[in-house]
Formats: structure tokens, sequence, C-alpha cells
């Protein structure tokens, strides 16, 4: 939440308000990575070399105690796995599961994990908004493994960065650079079929190790314990390319020709491709170009698209009087699953592009709520005071992507 001061003119937080946030957030940020700040850890880690921090979250407390995080991979909408190693067999199962699938941690050998629990718990959205100091448009999600005595997924590697969050009890972890990602055949699981670490910790509640992308890692569970991986969005040319050109045949725009070859001669060769079909497709090819605007707004909604099992709980009615009236007292937030991009004149939210308003103070109140992801309520009152800003918050409202600050839409 912003301090309690006086906003300035544009509902902004003023120089002075945000100088205390930044030396503020600076302290928590040197605690978090080491001692190192913000720009030393992105030059010298990121991307480049694991590193290790002891107490990065002193007196961390699980967000989620056990029975909850299991109730959770009960959930339909909740992509959950069970990996076990019972007598050096791996077996991999995907939730939902049923209450008595989930092994007793009596029982070694086993790992629960339950993906993107940030979506689904707000103290588990608050801890992964401690790595905000990369961009949303890369932050992909916190998960959380609850393993037993023993439990792990093998030595594996991820290509994308992670911090590795220990959040109660013990895991051991080995590490090994990159260079070798040939994986052992016959497996369920993505395990390395030759793994020589060259580092080992064993990490305790509120230690955190990062890992850059390609670098091989094995967590070994020492007693039960539970850790939150913290992972990032690293879109692949080709995943990139085949959801822009699926979205570009959906919509291409203007005309559509279709081929013709009227005053075309009988053919000898009924098996052959004519060469004017051919030559048509091939010019279809060769000569289409999307343009700029298409480009951009594609990348937009392909940043903010949720993911197939997200679903909002939108209000079945929303009576806009009281949305509002509670709005100015307490403020907007966005709802924990929604995402919310912008870039130049273009926002984009949970798949769709939207239009910045024409006003500059209406844009930069968008992107405060974009980047604090909430609204004091004398930010909100500005933003009701602009019917453009109240027409589309309103729609937002609707869709579940918003709600009055600390609380859920009144009935």
């Amino acid at each position: 939440m912003h301090p309690q001061s006086k906003p300035s003119p544009t509902g902004l937080p003023t120089t002075r308000t945000a100088r205390r946030q930044g030396s503020r957030a600076a302290r928590a940020d040197a605690t978090l990575l080491g001692g190192l700040s913000v720009d030393e850890f992105l030059r010298i880690h990121w991307q480049r070399e694991p590193l290790l921090v002891r107490a990065a979250l002193p007196d961390i407390k699980p967000p989620l105690d056990t029975q909850a995080l299991i109730e959770l991979a009960q959930d339909d909408s909740v992509q959950s796995r069970l990996v076990t190693s019972f007598s050096g067999r791996w077996q991999l199962a995907h939730g939902p599961f049923e209450p008595d699938q989930v092994p007793s941690l009596r029982q070694s050998r086993w790992t629960l994990l339950v993906q993107a629990v940030n979506l689904h718990d707000d103290c588990t959205n608050k801890l992964m908004s401690r790595f905000r100091f990369i961009p949303d448009a890369r932050l992909d999600d916190l998960m959380i493994s609850l393993a037993a005595n023993q439990g792990g997924v093998g030595p594996h590697l991820d290509s994308y960065d992670v911090f590795l969050v220990q959040l109660w009890g013990k895991r051991r972890w080995r590490i090994a650079p990159p260079g070798n990602d040939r994986l052992k055949p016959g497996l369920p699981l993505k395990i390395l079929a030759q793994f020589e670490p060259t580092q080992e910790w064993l990490l305790e509640p509120g230690d955190m190790l990062y890992l850059p992308p390609g670098w091989a890692h094995d967590g070994i569970a020492e007693g039960p314990c539970m850790t939150g991986s913290v992972g990032f969005r690293a879109p692949s040319r080709h995943e990139f390319l085949r959801e822009f050109l699926a979205d570009a045949a959906e919509s291409p725009g203007g005309p559509d020709p279709r081929f013709g070859d009227r005053g075309r001669s009988r053919t000898a060769r009924a098996a052959e491709v004519p060469v004017g079909l051919h030559r048509q497709m091939r010019r279809w090819a060769l000569d289409w170009r999307p343009t700029e605007k298409s480009v951009n707004d594609f990348i937009g909604r392909f940043l903010t698209e949720p993911a197939a099992n997200v679903f909002f709980d939108a209000p079945p009615r929303l009576n806009e009087a009281r949305f509002f009236e509670a709005s100015r007292r307490a403020g907007f937030q966005l709802d924990r699953r929604t995402r919310l991009l912008y870039r130049a004149s273009r926002f984009h939210i949970n798949g769709e592009s939207v239009a910045a308003p024409r006003l500059r103070p209406a844009r930069k109140l968008l992107q405060t709520l974009a980047d604090l992801r909430e609204l004091t309520a004398h930010e909100a009152g500005q933003a009701i005071a602009n019917s453009e800003l109240t027409q589309l918050l309103g729609d937002w409202a609707r869709a579940g992507w918003l709600h009055p600050a600390n609380s859920r839409m009144p009935p």
C-alpha cells in the first residue's frame, strides 16, 4: 500500500514519498540478494552465475500449511503433479488428486508440486511480488513443492531463471554448470543421464538459491520440507511464432482473395500441381507482411494471456454505484490473477489490448495501477471522475479482473 502522505496533483506519490518507498525497497532487495543491489545482482548473476543467499527472507513462514497445499492439489483448476521414487522407481502422476492419493509425510521419497500457487493465495502472491524487480512480462509464477524425507524430482535443468526459496524444513541442493543435457530414456520425468555436481548446500528456512537457465540441479529433502520456486517466462521463437501466425490466420484483415483460373486449358496430368496454383500460393506466403500495429498488439496480448486453467470470479451482477463507492473509500486493486502491461499508448490486460485514455493524467493512473497493482482511494476518485476510465474499470470489474482494495465485491 502507498504510505499515508499528501498526494501530488496527479494522484501519484510525491517525490519525497517515492524516494522513501525506493529506499525501503532497496534495503529489502539488498537483504533478499545477499547485500547486493538489484543492479549489482543483474550485472553479476542474472543469466550468468548462481547465487546462494543465506537468510534472504528471515523469519519466513510458509504461505500455506501442508493441508491447504494438498487441498489446492485437489482442485481441477490448479496444475499439480506427484513425483514418487519408491524402491528407486520414478513415477509421475498429474492432479487433481483425491485426498487419499497423496502419501503421508511419514512415508519417504515423494514430492507434491503445485503450480502457480500465487494465483490462488494472497500470501503466496505477496511473496512473489518481492521479485518484481524483474518485469511482470517475464515473471511467471510461484510453484510450491511439498516433499517427504528424501523426496525430489531427480537431477534436471530448466530453460528459464529460477529462485528456489526454502519455506520450511531443509533441502540439500547440488548444482552443475550447463553443458550436459542428455536425458535418461524411458522415464516419465526429464532426468539428466549424467549429473556431476560442482557445488552443494543445505538450505534452511529463509535461504534462497538463484539459478540461471541451463544450470543442472538436484534437490533432496532432508526430512519433510516445503520449497518455493519462482519461475520466469522465457518464450521461445517457435512458441511465439506458432501463436502469432495462428492469430494472424484468424484475423487477416483486409480483402481475402481466392485463387481462380478462368480460361485455363484441359489438363493432361491430373495429379500434377498446377503451375498457376503453386505460383499464387507461393506469392501469398512470400508477400504477406504483418503490420507493425498487429505485431505490437499481439505481443501485449500474448504476454498477458492467462493460462488455460485460469478462471476469474466475475460477479453475477455488478452494482456499479456500490462498486465505485467502495473503491472511492478503499481504492482499486487488480485481481491476483490479472496480468496488466503497457507499452507506449497501448495497455494489455488478460489477453486483450486497450487504447490508452486520451488525457495524460488518466494514462498515468492506468500506468500506476499496472505498476503498483493498486490505486489509493484518492487516485481511485480521480479515475472515477474520468469517463473513459470509469467505463474501462467498470468493464474490468464485471469480468472479475479488478476489485475494491482489500475486499471482494460487496454482494
